[in-house]
């Protein structure tokens, strides 16, 4: 994720690439748009698509989907709704095909007064979504590397800001298309909006690795997945420090001197400190989680050793390293999770111990709307990129805990939070499903679809579409144990199988700009976009998305082209790749 874009230097060396007839989406709106998933339907999941148009379509309109051969299903287009605060006046009808489950070619067509609309081309077959994108994920993370010749050679030996001492912190992963920067996490300083990135991308390779395992061999993408997880636990291993707390930060300062890149702690504005220590949320958490869990891979590599050794480190001075020195949902949820790994891995009493204080703690946090408040007041837990992961956590947790009591209230947290899910996203007209939130708006809480652009970063707003595969994980996974349905899509009740479905339908191109976000697939992508040292947009990688276009974060916006600003819709970022990667696989189990 490009930190700062204000800041002019990073503005000039990390640009677009773009066409000279390139326009912006919804540059030309046509009398009637279809807008689909524009990769692949799994043949047995939900099958939505938004029809929108200009004028309301007559009695008697429908949609019908054509495959090779032909015809293959027809239905009637109706209950149409206006969404005014996003596109005023237009119409949108969506249109459930869920029937089809032939596999091959399709796509939609619409007739109206004489004239026909299609939408781009699209796959059913089966699993094959977990299929394609899985390989796809890998290969985009084995693109976005640290691993140039002037990066390596500069990470073998980083200065810690503000002092002398120099580490070696080769490896990892750049942090999105247009910053190679490496973080565990860039939003220290907002205390409730840090999200998790490098660890996180280890921990979403183990899972499914050790969930999916024999689709994996099916496919043949096991090799390669576990290699990328090792790489990733590797540079955690070596970002562990003597003292046992994880350095935060490798920050390129946007210069082209690889040699100006340090070991830092970030501010806003880029202004950089010492303050390079990880506190559970700041990454600390989900690096020992991940540790942890690959330990029982390779258990002469040192993972476990360093995961208990960095664990017992943040029991101690969590609160130091923490920027407000008090403990919010997120040292909560990734504490759990860090908890209950070595619990898993070790079957120790102090981890069981430690996991069920967190998860008692996690579930005192739940409002009794359902969402999770983030601080001791009223602030909705609220989070563009890991909104599912109090609900993974308290599943992994669940994976280990044997005790009735604590099982009954973790799964009744996670039935709260889901049904609340559900009754948020379905509370205004959303033809999309696009999954809405509860969050704090000068000091009052309001329900919306994005993020409000005031909030304690005071600059990051940008596309939410981690957030959404993050939600999408947590309901299948989630609606598993809570809302059981062998006989209904990915084995959850409907609603939520619905909702899922809808998230990644969104970011493979069923969205109203009609571009596909996994760049390279489907029809429509985003810009290239360029960055040092020979990196740039990868091929898989999934870009930020849609954002509000308000102070509130009402309305709706997505641009090619902003003045430097395009990085908030158009920008890789890796968390959105990891959480895709476990909606992708809860779906395909």
């Amino acid at each position: 994720m490009r930190l700062y874009a204000s800041t002019l230097l990073g503005i000039l060396l990390i640009s677009h690439t773009l066409a000279a007839d390139e326009k912006e989406p919804r540059s030309t709106v046509e009398p009637v748009a279809i807008h689909a998933n524009q990769v692949v339907y799994d043949q047995k999941a939900p099958k939505v698509a938004v029809v929108e148009a200009a004028e309301p379509f007559a009695e008697g309109a429908r949609f019908r989907i054509v495959g090779e051969k032909g015809k293959v299903f027809e239905g009637p287009l109706a209950g149409g709704v206006k969404c005014e605060d996003w596109f005023a006046g237009r119409n949108f009808y969506r249109v459930d095909f869920s029937v089809l489950t032939e596999v091959g070619k399709f796509h939609i067509e619409i007739e109206d007064k004489s004239k026909s609309w299609r939408s781009a081309d699209f796959e059913v077959g089966e699993q094959a979504l977990a299929k394609l994108a899985i390989p796809a994920v890998t290969g985009f993370f084995k693109h976005q590397r640290a691993d140039s010749k002037e990066e390596l050679e500069a990470d073998k030996q980083l200065l810690l800001h503000g002092s002398d001492k120099r580490v070696d912190l080769r490896g990892g992963w750049c942090d999105a298309s247009g910053d190679v920067s490496k973080y565990f996490s860039h939003l220290a300083y907002t205390h409730y909006m840090c999200p998790q990135q490098t660890p996180m991308v280890v921990w979403s390779m183990v899972n499914t690795l050790e969930t999916a395992g024999p689709l994996l061999e099916k496919i043949g993408a096991k090799d390669a997945l576990q290699e990328e997880a090792l790489y990733g636990a590797e540079y955690l291993l070596r970002s562990l420090s003597p003292e046992g707390y994880f350095y935060m930060t490798v920050f390129s300062y946007f210069k082209k001197d690889a040699a100006e890149r340090r070991v830092v702690g970030l501010l806003a504005d880029s202004k950089t400190t010492n303050d390079y220590q990880c506190a559970f949320r700041d990454g600390g958490g989900m690096g020992i989680a991940a540790l942890a869990r690959v330990s029982k891979w390779k258990k002469d590599a040192g993972y476990l050793e360093a995961a208990e050794r960095a664990f017992a480190h943040l029991q101690v001075n969590n609160l130091k390293y923490a920027d407000d020195h008090k403990e919010n949902i997120i040292d909560d949820h990734c504490a759990l999770m860090a908890a209950t790994e070595l619990w898993i891995a070790t079957d120790k009493p102090e981890y069981r111990d430690a996991a069920r204080d967190r998860a008692g703690k996690l579930i005192k946090r739940q409002s009794p709307d359902g969402y999770f408040i983030a601080d001791g007041g009223k602030r909705p837990y609220w989070h563009a990129s890991d909104a599912g992961l109090p609900v993974l956590a308290l599943i992994r947790y669940l994976d280990k805990e044997t005790d009735s009591g604590a099982c009954e209230q973790a799964l009744a947290a996670i039935r709260g939070f889901l049904d609340y899910q559900l009754r948020v996203t379905g509370k205004t007209a959303n033809p999309f499903g696009y999954a809405r939130q509860s969050f704090l708006f000068r000091n009052e809480v309001k329900d919306g679809f994005f993020i409000p652009h005031e909030n304690e970063s005071g600059w990051w707003w940008q596309g939410e579409n981690a957030r959404l595969s993050s939600l999408a994980a947590a309901a299948i996974t989630g609606g598993r144990l809570v809302y059981p349905d062998k006989a209904a899509p990915y084995g959850v009740k409907p609603e939520l199988g619905r909702f899922a479905a809808d998230q990644v339908a969104w970011i493979l191109g069923g969205n109203p700009y009609d571009v596909c976000f996994m760049y390279q697939y489907g029809k429509t992508n985003v810009p290239y976009m360029k960055a040092m040292f020979g990196h740039g947009s990868g091929r898989g990688g999934i870009s930020n998305g849609a954002t509000g276009k308000n102070a509130d974060g009402s309305g709706i916006e997505f641009h090619f082209h902003a003045n430097g600003n395009e990085w908030r819709w158009t920008e890789q970022w890796i968390p959105h790749s990891a959480w895709f990667l476990q909606a992708v696989t809860a779906m395909s189990n």
